[in-house]
């Protein structure tokens, strides 16, 4: 998990309205001014300030016009704070324009608040060449300890404990009570604010507290119906609702696969929603492939690919343009998955090996910590071209995509590559132990229909007929659980 998603329509808050906002809740002082959770900021432009408070909308609520925080330089080309925002804005897309906007903000540190200072030693850390994602996490811990009403500080948390793999590291900042009950420290002054729960939800989710999740999701639907990082965690717990943008219609789409829908219900959104985002003039594309590539390897472990084989083609043609490489570690494994499967052995080599290159490069206690990725990305590589036997060898007997989570990818995203070893289990004729395996998984996860399919299959491998009626009949009243159809 880069965790790219969409934001609903309605919530792209224009510079206006939000200038509006600060007038009412904000007091000026001749000199600096206040971002939106209150704290000062060195600059005379209110136009600099609407861009930062702008942008910050944005980032919560996944929305697609993140560099309007671009804008607040221009407005005001001394403000540390609009510098370093825009310089982590610009880090994963532009790294000398960015390193340009870090250099700005450090030649003003002398004139800036105290809250621009922490904020600026935190996020130049973050993007600098040789970070440590222990050091960043300890610095954005004391930078929210003085500044807690701080939101876009802790997104950058939950983001980096993402990326780690690690979400259990966000929960220091968060206090336990009784009855695995978790509220944020910074709730009592943030108990209306937008974005907050659905921000508490996710690691919630992450970590296997499914009710504690939907409770905060819940809670961040109410006070915002256009939180989409709410309503992803709610989807995530597989609660309907109406979702507008393709990462959750690729929930949606996983919903539909999970409770054995017809395949053409996974089609209509595949086609119709999904890849309709395309169209739209704001669309980011690579979002939609990585949403796109999840769904069709779905389908590939449940033998469902060859109706789905043209579109497969056509999206692995898009995704031989290099440009959209090395920018997620989950979406470059999907594509050499895709190149690999279509045949494009050879684009599909160049990007793994790519990805081993970038890795060398690397500290060595990162490279340590990413060879698990590696790991993955030579297993699909295998996979795609068909060497089963190859590719379960690389995943090992014991194989459990939890501990990969590296790549960036919660857990309804690492799923796919748990399915991936059961499937080659099968493949390689070791049906006992993908018998064990999935007796272990359902009772981890029993109301999980595929799960049921695969034991079924494996049952049936094996020649035990009783077990073969008994986990058919688990699944089918699992995927009747799930949707009704005509």
């Amino acid at each position: 998990m880069k965790a790219s998603y969409c934001v609903s329509q309605n919530l792209s808050m224009s510079l206006k309205c939000m200038k509006e906002d600060e007038s009412q809740i904000h007091k000026y002082r001749k000199g600096s001014r206040y971002v939106w959770w209150g704290y000062e900021v060195n600059t005379s432009s209110d136009d600099c300030i609407a861009a930062i408070n702008s942008y910050s909308h944005q980032v919560l609520g996944y929305g697609r016009e993140k560099k309007v925080i671009l804008e607040a330089p221009l407005y005001d080309k001394d403000c540390v704070l609009g510098n370093v925002l825009a310089a982590h804005c610009l880090i994963s897309s532009d790294v000398s324009r960015a390193k340009t906007y870090a250099k700005a903000a450090e030649s003003h540190l002398g004139k800036a608040t105290p809250y621009e200072k922490a904020v600026f030693k935190a996020v130049n850390y973050l993007i600098s060449d040789h970070m440590d994602e222990d050091v960043a996490l300890e610095l954005h811990s004391k930078l929210l300890k003085k500044f807690p009403k701080d939101l876009l500080s802790w997104k950058r948390v939950e983001i980096l404990c993402f990326y780690m793999g690690r979400p259990d590291l966000s929960l220091p900042l968060f206090k336990k009570v009784p009855h695995m009950l978790i509220i944020l420290m910074i709730i009592p002054e943030n108990r209306d604010q937008d974005y907050v729960f659905g921000m508490l939800a996710f690691p919630l989710l992450e970590l296997g507290h499914l009710a504690e999740a939907e409770k905060a999701a819940r809670k961040g639907y109410e006070i915002n119906k256009n939180d989409s990082w709410a309503h992803h965690c709610v989807s995530s717990t597989f609660i309907t609702q109406v979702f507008w943008y393709s990462h959750n219609w690729w929930h949606v789409a996983v919903c539909y696969l999970e409770g054995g829908s017809p395949l053409s219900k996974v089609q209509e959104i595949y086609d119709h929603q999904m890849c309709k985002e395309l169209e739209k003039e704001d669309a980011v594309a690579t979002d939609v492939y990585m949403d796109a590539l999840g769904l069709l390897l779905r389908l590939d472990t449940r033998d469902k690919q060859d109706e789905f084989l043209d579109r497969l083609k056509i999206l692995a043609n898009c995704l031989t343009d290099e440009g959209m490489w090395y920018r997620e570690w989950l979406f470059d494994i999907t594509i050499i998955w895709a190149l690999s499967k279509v045949g494009n052995t050879t684009q599909a080599h160049v990007l793994l090996e790519g990805l081993k290159s970038r890795t060398s490069k690397m500290s060595k206690k990162k490279q340590q910590l990413m060879q698990k990725a590696i790991q993955v990305a030579e297993a699909v590589y295998e996979y795609g071209k068909g060497n089963y036997k190859k590719a379960l060898e690389l995943l090992g007997p014991d194989f459990d995509a939890a501990d990969y989570k590296v790549i960036g990818a919660s857990d309804l995203q690492m799923d796919v590559f748990n399915e991936i070893w059961y499937k080659l289990l099968l493949l390689n004729g070791k049906t006992s132990s993908a018998i064990k395996v999935l007796e272990k998984r359902i009772r981890q996860r029993d109301g999980a229909p595929f799960l049921w399919r695969l034991l079924e299959k494996s049952y049936a491998m094996e020649g035990n007929t009783e077990a073969v009626i008994t986990a058919c009949e688990k699944a089918k009243a699992l995927e009747a659980s799930y949707f009704k159809f005509d």
